[in-house]
């Protein structure tokens, strides 16, 4: 009788880490190319992992072909296998983005810096399809769309979560004017700004531009946290050539105090909703 999804993904990691010995978790990742984040999840059960990497993982530790643990291993990795919602436009995704997915899965709080687009939660389709399309080096149309149909399914399947997920977002006051798709579609993304600010789980802070400098000059970033006795949080941040992921101690006391920084600096959420109403209305004049 086949395990159930989750005592095979736990049996799965504790041989993987148990085989990986005194090998560090980050020289395993980078051997792979993996983030350390990935080699984390399928460790702690919290993802399962393709026969493909798994066998890469195996070769790695040295492990052979012909090993008999090596077909009892494989078998737990198909019985741990979830077919995640987006695996229909995994083709279309890249790496760090299918693995940023995966975490805001299991995420039960978010706590995001955002400096210079509104957060991809929060998003309307036109504002999100303009923001993919000036930021992804691709010319197929089709992958754009798969894109955005990701993107746009993103926010029921994160809000719909039991139990309710929180949202904490702290927005630059330029994210406000900058015109994603012309104006019309700013006004519209506003709007729905607007409608977030009243809904469950959702708090909005804008940080004005009175604020002066502050702790999230550098990047905007979000920190992710999971439910008690699961995993420790991980801090995601974007770049240029994709997502960073964060996960050492320190690195991620230091995203949290920078976070409680720009909430300080920051409107009340009740100030916050006026600022975005206002902007709203000026920028319809």
């Amino acid at each position: 009788m086949a395990r159930p999804t989750s005592t095979a993904r736990r049996e799965l990691g504790g041989a993987l880490r148990r085989l990986r010995g005194e090998r560090r978790a980050v020289d395993v990742a980078t051997a792979l190319g993996w983030s350390e984040s990935k080699l984390s999840r399928i460790e702690t059960a919290h993802t399962g992992i393709t026969e493909a990497d798994l066998d890469r993982l195996l070769t790695l530790y040295g492990l052979p072909a012909e090993e008999p643990e090596r077909g009892r291993l494989r078998d737990l990795a198909r019985e741990g296998r979830v077919r995640a919602w987006w695996a229909p436009y995994r083709s279309s995704v890249p790496d760090p983005y299918d693995e940023y997915l995966a975490l805001e899965a299991d995420a039960t709080l978010i706590s995001q810096w955002e400096a210079q687009v509104m957060p991809g939660l929060l998003q309307t389709d036109e504002y999100a399809r303009a923001v993919i399309e000036t930021g992804a080096d691709i010319e197929d149309n089709d992958v754009i769309q798969r894109r955005l149909t990701v993107r746009m399914s993103r926010p029921e399947r994160f809000f719909r979560k039991h139990p309710e997920p929180r949202l904490d977002v702290v927005l630059d006051e330029g994210v406000l004017l900058r015109e994603v798709g012309g104006r019309q579609v700013l006004l519209r993304q506003l709007e729905r700004l607007l409608v977030a600010t009243g809904q469950p789980g959702v708090e909005v802070q804008i940080l004005p531009f009175e604020a002066g400098a502050h702790a999230g000059l550098t990047e905007s970033f979000l920190v992710l946290e999971f439910a008690e006795g699961t995993r420790n949080p991980v801090v995601h941040s974007e770049g240029l050539t994709g997502g960073h992921f964060r996960v050492k101690p320190e690195e991620i006391e230091m995203y949290q105090d920078a976070f409680d920084d720009l909430r300080e600096r920051a409107l009340s959420p009740e100030e916050s909703r006026t600022v975005i109403a206002e902007t709203r209305d000026r920028l319809a004049r």
